[in-house]
């Protein structure tokens, strides 16, 4: 049995939804027919952009916060900034102090977000591995319980909630298409549907800059990448040197792994707005970029992606929206209007 299976099961992540209620939401689920028309069956969209923080982040972190004891004096995280989020919100309903660790990648419009929900910010390095550092120092110097982004299981059972409600909601789901990071969204997702319906497909999808699991999945072992600025920024990050669930959980559970490409990214967030009416981060696009790409074999029945998050820099997103370029750190990403 592999370990995971040890702390891991259908059971936990149930326990989680319970934990969670009143926190959390359960998100709707909702067709596309933009999408639907061009895969050939029906796409749905699970909105976790509708949570409270904007972001499905929230489902771990309050799984893990609520399971503190009651002389808890704080907590700490690293954070690509939607973590950060949710570690502060929950923090807050419990009226704990909560430290937020992050990178100068991290836009400032997820900084300005976590600190606006009474988090302390703190800024070190160009890597979520550095900011991991100054966590764990806070951890071992001032007694806070560190709240991990992903390798936890309180908090991937968390995330695996939304799998229990894509199920519920259509039993009929032949495919999930989940944004794929450091692994805790989709080993949770895929841990609770494949036991519910063991023949559900579940592909992970990253951007192609940077793609820490993915390029471990391949390697066979944990793989560091160079973080670097992406549209899918909430995707960035490495998996910790000790990274000790997800990468087992993602190379089990998964039925496959597929990298899109910026210019795809971009495609995609276009088209959510123009089709959906739909504002969202470029990690939460990745779903649709890869139908609109073709990178699926054809999808035989209705499958569903998860739209993660919303917490993004505006003003890239109106450049975007209006066909301009974007610079992403040295790299120019050539702009082009939705319709032309």
């Amino acid at each position: 049995m592999s370990d995971w299976r040890r702390e891991l099961s259908k059971a936990t992540v149930e326990a989680g939804r319970a934990a969670i209620a009143g926190i959390a939401l359960e998100t709707p689920l909702v067709p596309s027919p933009f999408l639907s028309a061009r895969a050939g069956t029906e796409i749905l969209l699970k909105l976790e952009l509708a949570q409270p923080i904007g972001a499905f982040k929230i489902r771990g972190a309050a799984n893990a916060i609520t399971a503190l004891p009651a002389d808890c004096p704080g907590v700490t995280c690293c954070s690509t900034g939607n973590h950060g989020r949710g570690v502060a919100y929950a923090a807050r309903a419990r009226g704990l102090r909560a430290v937020v660790c992050m990178s100068e990648l991290v836009p400032e419009a997820k900084v300005e977000g976590i600190r606006a929900l009474g988090a302390e910010v703190r800024i070190v390095g160009r890597s979520q591995d550095e900011a991991a550092e100054e966590s764990r120092r806070l951890v071992e110097e001032e007694g806070l319980a560190e709240i991990p982004p992903f390798d936890d299981p309180l908090v991937i059972a968390g995330q695996g909630t939304i799998g229990l409600e894509l199920l519920e909601a259509r039993p009929d789901l032949e495919t999930l298409l989940v944004p794929l990071s450091g692994g805790g969204l989709a080993a949770g997702i895929a841990l609770a549907a494949k036991a519910v319906k063991p023949s559900v497909r579940v592909v992970g999808i990253s951007m192609d800059r940077g793609a820490a699991m993915y390029e471990s999945l391949a390697a066979g072992r944990n793989v560091s990448v160079e973080e670097v600025p992406s549209l899918a920024d909430s995707l960035g990050g490495g998996l910790g040197a000790d990274n000790r669930l997800t990468l087992k959980m993602c190379r089990d559970l998964l039925d496959d792994a597929i990298l899109v490409t910026e210019e795809e990214i971009y495609r995609a967030m276009q088209a959510f707005y123009y089709e959906d009416r739909i504002v969202c981060e470029g990690g939460s696009a990745v779903g649709a970029a890869v139908l609109l790409a073709g990178k699926l074999p054809r999808l035989s029945g209705p499958a569903a992606t998860i739209v993660t998050g919303r917490n993004l820099d505006m003003s890239m997103h109106h450049d975007i929206m209006a066909g301009r370029s974007v610079r992403l750190g040295d790299v120019t990403l050539e702009g082009r209007p939705y319709h032309a």
